[in-house]
């Protein structure tokens, strides 16, 4: 009984520092990838680059918080997982914000810059979604790590229909169609990853 005790142990200390090697990566990426996103943002005056850029940095503290309570109990990280699900919420609202703010002030962005950077960007969360898969079905924590990730993707292709709509048709409104359907996308994931923290906490706290 002892040994198998013991062996239970292990298991749980080696799959905890396996969720935190993969959460450590994909944080790396989501910085880089967030300096790149809002520097090609500020640079092709971009909406949709901004989105993915603030949908970027929102993640990287996402991953942040989901490093810390690896371990902890469930109802620590149903917490958290409300704050992620307001850090998705913020990241909409900022999207609302800067949409808005085109409007009023129209202009085309340089497709050039908005295609490579949301190439590059979307390489890179397919390696964060990869690496966070395995963990897709686990606990609230990693479960809505992984669906972060997968915003990540979706938004990479918007990005890149963007930047071939701005080509095609010489003008802004592509990439501010492309900004408001991500708006969009941010608003259900945070509904769903509110919604599941929030029975988490409650079947916790019962």
């Amino acid at each position: 009984m002892g040994d198998s005790c013991c062996s239970g142990t292990v298991d749980i200390r080696a799959m905890e520092a396996r969720q935190r090697r993969v959460l450590m990566i994909v944080l790396a990426i989501n910085i880089a990838t967030f300096v790149m996103m809002l520097s090609a943002a500020i640079y092709s005056g971009s909406s949709s680059l901004l989105s993915g850029s603030l949908d970027n940095l929102g993640d990287a503290l996402t991953y942040l918080l989901s490093i810390a309570v690896i371990g902890a109990s469930t109802r620590a990280k149903a917490k958290v997982a409300l704050l992620k699900g307001l850090l998705i919420l913020g990241a909409a609202m900022a999207v609302a914000v800067q949409v808005g703010w085109r409007l009023a002030h129209p202009e085309v962005p340089i497709f050039e810059a908005i295609g490579i950077a949301a190439l590059l960007n979307l390489a890179f969360n397919g390696i964060c979604l990869w690496l966070l898969t395995p963990y897709r079905h686990g606990d609230v924590n990693m479960a809505s790590a992984w669906e972060c990730s997968r915003n990540d993707v979706f938004e990479g292709f918007a990005v890149l229909f963007a930047a071939v709509g701005v080509w095609l048709f010489d003008a802004g409104w592509p990439d501010l169609l492309i900004a408001a359907a991500l708006l969009v996308m941010f608003l259900r994931s945070a509904w769903r990853v509110l919604g599941s923290a929030w029975r988490s906490y409650r079947t916790e706290s019962e």
